[in-house]
C-alpha cells in the first residue's frame, strides 16, 4: 500500500507543481486540464485551463493535485506535507525557496530530535514540515 498525498488548489495547480518541480526536483508525468475531458462541464466555463489532475513523480513517491472549483474549495488544514531531507543544505533550501511569498509558522531551526526543523505554508496555501533529521 501506498500513500499519495492529493492536493487542491484555488486555480494555481500548474504553478504550484510547476513550482514544486523546481524546488524539490522530480518529473511532472501527468498535467491534465478540464478542457476536452468530460469533467468540463462540471466547472464554471472560464476553468476550461485549469487543472483537472497532475502528477508529479519524486523518486518512487507522487504528489497528486487538482484546481477544485471555487464552491467546492475548501482551506487545507489538519495536515502538513512532511519532508526528509538528508542533509543540512538541502534542507535549508528547500525551507527557503518553500516559504517565499508565504508564511513560515516555526524558523528552521536545530532542535533535540533534528539537525534542522521548520514548519510553513507555502504561497499557494499548502502546510509543509522540513525535517533534516540526526544521524543516528
Amino acid at each position: 500500500m501506498r500513500i499519495h498525498p492529493y492536493l487542491a488548489f484555488e486555480g494555481r495547480c500548474e504553478d504550484a507543481f510547476r513550482f514544486y518541480q523546481d524546488v524539490l526536483g522530480g518529473t511532472i508525468e501527468v498535467m491534465l486540464s478540464y478542457q476536452g475531458s468530460p469533467m468540463a462541464e462540471h466547472v464554471p466555463p472560464d476553468w476550461g485551463g485549469k487543472i483537472m489532475h497532475a502528477c508529479l513523480k519524486l523518486e518512487d513517491q507522487m504528489l497528486m493535485g487538482s484546481d477544485v472549483p471555487p464552491e467546492a474549495q475548501e482551506k487545507p488544514q489538519g495536515f502538513h506535507l512532511s519532508l526528509q531531507i538528508a542533509d543540512v543544505p538541502a534542507a535549508e533550501r528547500v525551507f527557503h525557496a518553500l516559504s517565499q511569498g508565504g508564511t513560515v509558522r516555526m524558523p528552521l531551526q536545530e532542535t533535540f530530535w533534528a539537525l534542522r526543523f521548520g514548519m510553513l505554508v507555502d504561497r499557494f496555501g499548502i502546510p509543509w514540515m522540513v525535517n533534516c533529521s540526526r544521524p543516528e
